[in-house]
């Protein structure tokens, strides 16, 4: 195994995490999920240009908070049997759904796939809320001035359990057999949402992020997708003074505090050699899990593609 930059992998293992957890962190999160009892998502669903022989494709469109439309691709398998399970899919930072091609594997074999499109990223949500502060430096900190009920990431955590909700309620589908997948953001994602509906069955994150920001600024890995928080720091406290405020704060968007609500069953992938997302911020998550777990580990891969994790992925989620 090679040298870790980050801290060996038998600490790893027993790892907490750094970042302050607010002292009412469960309370704002009760309240965050009741709010949405009083929103309804309108679903409309639309059919696709791109069709297959085996899939009908739509694109499906709820309301989320703040009056965000919020879209998703929807694949459902024109023969399978009743009712069948559903995986939800969340993509990396700043991207999209991606194409429809990369979902029919899981649709051949009888399953409904729907892909979140994160509002305000890459892909066709709408982001409709108002913030007092910078928007300029990313989403981590969007929201970081104003009270914490103006986060973006509280925004789009809620947005994945409405869509969750949604799926469940599918006519056709079984409720009790629906797991969430994704890399990077979209791993950071799996795991807020299956917290935060624990009816979800399994959980395939693969290199989450969203994890232990302070663990990130300290060891000068706040670059690429963390850059924001140096950015912030940069404009916004130069001289630090506001940090334990600043990171508890933050803390209540940090998917490590998720973590222990999790029942499903998780599969984590972890490159032992990622320097954008640290070994380290995925195991403070990874530790507080408590429902049945596993690791697929790889030494010498970074933040990247690791090799046959999609198959083993597959496989696990087949196992429904």
């Amino acid at each position: 195994m090679p040298l870790q930059f980050d801290m060996p992998y038998k600490e790893l293992l027993t790892y907490k995490g750094t970042n302050p957890r607010p002292i009412d962190f469960d309370d704002y999160w009760e309240k965050a999920v009741d709010e949405l009892s009083s929103i309804d998502p309108g679903v409309q669903i639309e059919p696709a240009d791109f069709q297959s022989s085996f899939a009908e494709c739509s694109h499906l469109y709820f309301v989320g908070l703040g009056g965000s439309r919020i879209h998703a691709k929807y694949l459902k398998p024109n023969q399978a049997e009743e009712p069948h399970p559903a995986v939800i899919l969340f993509h990396g930072y700043k991207g999209n759904s991606g194409d429809w091609t990369d979902k029919l594997g899981f649709v051949a074999e009888g399953f409904t796939v729907v892909a979140l499109d994160c509002r305000g990223q890459g892909g066709l949500s709408e982001d409709r809320s108002e913030v007092i502060g910078s928007t300029l430096t990313g989403h981590i900190v969007r929201g970081l001035a104003d009270a914490p009920e103006k986060f973006l990431y509280r925004q789009i955590f809620l947005d994945t359990v409405l869509l969750a909700r949604i799926v469940m309620d599918m006519p056709n589908v079984d409720p009790k057999r629906v797991g969430v997948s994704g890399y990077s953001q979209g791993g950071g994602l799996a795991l807020a949402c299956a917290a935060l509906v624990p009816k979800i069955n399994r959980v395939a994150t693969t290199s989450p992020f969203l994890c232990d920001y302070q663990r990130v600024w300290e060891i000068d890995l706040d670059v690429d997708a963390y850059s924001e928080l140096r950015e912030y720091f940069r404009r916004f406290d130069p001289r630090h003074e506001r940090k334990m405020e600043t990171f508890t704060k933050l803390g209540y968007i940090d998917v490590q505090f998720l973590a222990p609500r999790i029942k499903a069953q998780v599969l984590m992938g972890v490159g032992l050699m990622d320097t954008v997302c640290p070994p380290s911020t995925q195991f403070a998550a990874y530790n507080k899990i408590s429902s049945p777990k596993s690791l697929a580990i790889y030494p010498d891969y970074g933040h990247e593609t690791l090799p046959s994790l999609a198959d083993t992925i597959f496989q696990f989620m087949m196992g429904m």
